[in-house]
């Protein structure tokens, strides 16, 4: 197949899992051909079967705010007719499913077909949909789409409740590719630049938005600190930075803490730590907890939205209410005291993202293609 993928090419989850699965059907043969206004972070060096086509931004005086939405249109008809591509395939709702629907229906006029499927991610529906004045678009989108998906079972709901929607919604969750011989030594090498022998590490990592409560984080981080030596990784950038490097001089915790900013690839950093915290207002679904997970990190999450889905409670890690610091640090300490329940945790954390591994998601999103073909 021939297809095309819209995606924000950033370091946001949608991004990360449209530029993952692109990759992967490439490596299946398929033909690949992004289609965004910069090259996705996660897309590397070249790749057999991918292409990458870059959406111009204009810089014409008239226009106050550049029509991206008209000029990522112009693109898709462009690349469809040009590439012959099977399908569309676009990650977030707004503008990708509206600009997707108008170059269907361009080039039905020129009696092309190119089916699109709309995979929603989160925030275009839990933050961006609730907005009224994007609502009627982002409901006419989904329901003009040729198929939907969501990452989670707690994203469909909220879909079908705050737009009204009844046509089928298919639940086709994140993946992650599954390591099996990653280096003990060199994860070893590395933890010795961060923390001291005897040292446990915790890590973050997200865009530092409210969303995420980075000083819910910094806060359990201190409790854990008063019983157990240890260092916190923060891993990302966004609004709430300034307010963690703030929040953790005035507890004290500046040289505790590590702030590593953007990082491209966290498959590095993620298997020296001891424990993850994701203590999220909500989550569609929790990519960064499975990708902890993954290298056997456990997870202390809050259980809000889709994180329940991916975090099995006192199984991978433990999940809380949202904004319940004392509980979530409780868990931590107990878990970190508890050198054979750690390792337990660790191997169970490795077991549940085993649920979650690219073969078996793959072939799901192959089988919607072809039905989506045949309609």
């Amino acid at each position: 197949m021939k297809i095309g993928v819209v995606l924000y090419p950033t370091f946001g989850g949608s991004g990360v899992v449209a530029t993952e699965l692109g990759k992967a059907l490439a490596k299946k043969g398929h033909q690949i051909h992004f289609i965004t206004y910069s090259q996705p972070v996660r897309l590397g060096s070249f790749h057999e079967n991918i292409y990458y086509h870059e959406v111009s931004v204009s810089n014409y005086p008239l226009f106050e705010y550049q029509p991206y939405e008209t000029e990522l249109t112009s693109k898709l008809v462009d690349v469809v007719i040009n590439e012959k591509l099977d399908l569309l395939h676009v990650h977030y709702a707004i503008p990708h499913a509206s600009a997707a629907f108008m170059a269907q229906q361009i080039l039905k006029a020129q009696g092309i077909r190119i089916p699109f499927i709309t995979t929603l991610h989160g925030t275009d529906i839990t933050l961006v949909g609730k907005d009224p004045s994007f609502e009627p678009v982002i409901r006419f989108c989904i329901n003009a789409s040729n198929a939907v998906t969501t990452v989670s079972e707690s994203l469909k709901n909220d879909t079908i409740k705050y737009f009204g929607i009844e046509r089928d919604i298919q639940v086709i969750p994140n993946f992650i590719h599954i390591q099996e011989n990653s280096s003990v030594f060199c994860h070893q090498k590395l933890r010795q630049k961060y923390a001291e022998k005897d040292e446990k590490i915790i890590c973050h990592i997200s865009n530092f938005r409210p969303v995420k409560r980075i000083e819910d984080v910094i806060k359990i981080f201190a409790l854990i600190d008063q019983k157990i030596d240890a260092k916190l990784i923060l891993v990302g950038d966004g609004p709430d930075r300034y307010m963690a490097e703030k929040l953790s001089r005035e507890l004290g915790l500046i040289d505790r803490v590590i702030f590593f900013g953007k990082v491209r690839d966290t498959n590095h950093i993620l298997p020296i730590a001891d424990l993850f915290l994701l203590p999220s207002e909500t989550e569609s679904f929790g990519l960064a907890a499975l990708e902890a997970m993954a290298v056997g990190v456990p997870v202390i999450s809050s259980n809000s939205g889709g994180i329940s889905e991916v975090n099995s409670h006192n199984f991978s890690g433990y999940l809380t209410e949202v904004g319940d610091v004392q509980r979530m640090a409780d868990f931590a300490i107990g878990l970190l005291l508890d050198t054979n329940k750690l390792s337990l945790f660790r191997e169970q954390a490795k077991r549940r993202a085993k649920e979650f591994s690219l073969d078996l998601i793959l072939p799901r999103y192959e089988k919607l293609y072809c039905e989506v073909l045949k309609q």
